[in-house]
C-alpha cells in the first residue's frame, strides 16, 4: 500500500513462494533477464548491482506504443515530466507550471518542447530525435506544441493526453490547436506499461529485497519509547546504507487499524502491534512491502488476526493466474476474512486487495470488485490484505506479486511468522 507522504517498497529474502510450475517467458520481454543486463542479486543487495533499462528496450517500447496508436486510430501522444515519459525515452523531469513536453506520433520522429534556459538540462537527456523547440518567458508554449502537430501532419488528428498530465497543459493545447481532437492515451500508456519485461521484474526485485532488508535490520533496533520518527529514520538510513533513497511509514498499537496512517506522535510500548509500509527505488521501479510485528509477546488475539490475514494474502496468490479477473483475486482474499469472522465485506478489510506497480508504486490495473480486467504473464501487483480493529490493532501484509505463464509468485516469499517476520 503506497501513499505520497512516502515511498515504496520491498522484495526481499532468497526464498520464493510459487504456486505452480510453470516456466518463466514473459510475453513483453524480446530477451531474458540476463540478456538485459540484469545484474544477479546477492546475499548483501545493493542498488549498484541494478542495470539501466538499455535504449535498444526503450526503442522497443516506442514500437509497441506506435502500434497500439494505430489500433486506437490515436494520431499522437502527449507526454509531460513523470513516469511515463521516463518509460518511453528514460527522461526525468518534474512537473512545474512550465511546460516541458514530447509530442511522441504514431508515424515519425518525436518532437519536444522545452523552456528555453533549460534547453541544455533537456538535451543532456535527450535520446531520441532531434526536433527541440525553445520557448522564451514571455512566449506560449502551446503554439509551439500546436507547430509540432501540424509538421507532422496531425493538427487536426487525434492526440492522446497521458493521464498525469496536468489540465492547465491539455487546455492550453486545446486552445493553441482546436481542430485537434483529444482524448485519453490510456489504451496506449498503461497498455504499454502493466505488462513487465523480465528485466523491470529484477530491477523490481533488487528494489524489494533492499527494502525488505532494512525492515530487518531497522526492526532490531526498536525499543519500548521509540517515536515512529525515530523507526522511520532508522529505515530510511539503512535504505541509504545499499544506495537509494527509500522510507515507511510506521504505526503503533491502536495506530495501526489505520492503513494509511495518523499525524499524531507515536511512542512503542511493550505489547503493541508493529507495522511498517514503504519501499525504495531501482532504476526507477519500485518496491512495496508491509510487515507485521509485535514488541514483547503477541497476544492471543494478535496471533489469530495475523494468520488470517497470512491465509488470505495465500489465497490471493493461490488465485492470481493469467485469465483470472482481477476482482477475484480480491474476492479471494476477502472471503477468508470475512469466513472468519472479520466481515461483512470491507468493515475491517477496508481497501482492495492490490494495485499495479512497477514505475509508479501505484499504477494500471488494480485487484479491485468490479475490475474484470483479465491477468496476463508478467503483470506485478501487491498483494495486502489486511485486519484493522479500530481502537484496538491492525495486522496487514503485503508482498510484491509476479503473474507467471501456470500462476503467480511472490520473489520475496511470504513473511512466517508474527513474531519472525524475516526467518
Amino acid at each position: 500500500m503506497c501513499i505520497d507522504r512516502w515511498q515504496f517498497i520491498k522484495f526481499g529474502a532468497l526464498s520464493t513462494v510459487m504456486l505452480t510450475g510453470g516456466s518463466l517467458d514473459l510475453a513483453a520481454s524480446a530477451r531474458s533477464a540476463e540478456e538485459a543486463g540484469a545484474a544477479a542479486i546477492t546475499d548483501e543487495p545493493a542498488a549498484s548491482q541494478a542495470t539501466p533499462i538499455t535504449h535498444v528496450e526503450y526503442l522497443a517500447r516506442q514500437d509497441q506504443a506506435r502500434r497500439y496508436m494505430r489500433d486506437e486510430g490515436i494520431d499522437g501522444i502527449l507526454l509531460t515530466g513523470g513516469s511515463s515519459l521516463h518509460y518511453f525515452t528514460g527522461i526525468d523531469w518534474g512537473l512545474s507550471e512550465r511546460l516541458f513536453a514530447m509530442v511522441f506520433p504514431a508515424d515519425g520522429e518525436p518532437g519536444y518542447v522545452t523552456p528555453a534556459f533549460e534547453k541544455g538540462r533537456a538535451l543532456e537527456q535527450i535520446k531520441f530525435g532531434g526536433d527541440v523547440r525553445a520557448w522564451e518567458e514571455d512566449q506560449n508554449p502551446y503554439q509551439i506544441v500546436a507547430g509540432i502537430l501540424r509538421d507532422r501532419g496531425i493538427g487536426s488528428g487525434r492526440l492522446g493526453i497521458e493521464e498525469t498530465v496536468k489540465f492547465a497543459f491539455s487546455d492550453g493545447v486545446s486552445k493553441a490547436a482546436p481542430a485537434a481532437k483529444l482524448a485519453s492515451a490510456d489504451a496506449v500508456t498503461a497498455k504499454c506499461r502493466r505488462i513487465k519485461s523480465a528485466h523491470e521484474i529484477e530491477l523490481m526485485r533488487l528494489a524489494n529485497k533492499i527494502t525488505l532488508k532494512s525492515f530487518e535490520n531497522a526492526l532490531k533496533t526498536i525499543r519500548e519509547g521509540m517515536t515512529d520518527h525515530e523507526l522511520g529514520a532508522a529505515i530510511a538510513a539503512e535504505h541509504h546504507k545499499m544506495g537509494t533513497s527509500g522510507s515507511a511509514l510506521v504505526l503503533f498499537g491502536a495506530y495501526s487499524a489505520s492503513p494509511h496512517g495518523t499525524v499524531t506522535p507515536q511512542r512503542l510500548r511493550e505489547g503493541d502491534v508493529v507495522l511498517v509500509d514503504g519501499g525504495c527505488s531501482v532504476q526507477g521501479y519500485k518496491s512495496d512491502i508491509t510487515r507485521t510485528t509485535v514488541l514483547g509477546k503477541p497476544s492471543s488475539k494478535h496471533l489469530q488476526v495475523w494468520e488470517i490475514v497470512h491465509k488470505a494474502q495465500a489465497e490471493a496468490l493461490k488465485t492470481a493466474r493469467p485469465g483470472a479477473l482481477c476482482e477475484a483475486v480480491d474476492a479471494a482474499a476477502r472471503k477468508v476474512i470475512t469466513d472468519s469472522g472479520f466481515g461483512p465485506d470491507y468493515k475491517y478489510f477496508t481497501h482492495r486487495v492490490g494495485h499495479g506497480i512497477g514505475l509508479d508504486g501505484h499504477e494500471w490495473t488494480y485487484l479491485v470488485r468490479g475490475n474484470k480486467t483479465k491477468l496476463e504473464t508478467g503483470m506485478s501487483f501487491s498483494d495486502e490484505p489486511g485486519i484493522y480493529i479500530p481502537g484496538e490493532f491492525g495486522i496487514r501484509l503485503e508482498d510484491v506479486m509476479v503473474i507467471r505463464e501456470g500462476g503467480a509468485e511472490l520473489p520475496a516469499g511470504q513473511a512466517s511468522s508474527l513474531e519472525r517476520p524475516f526467518s
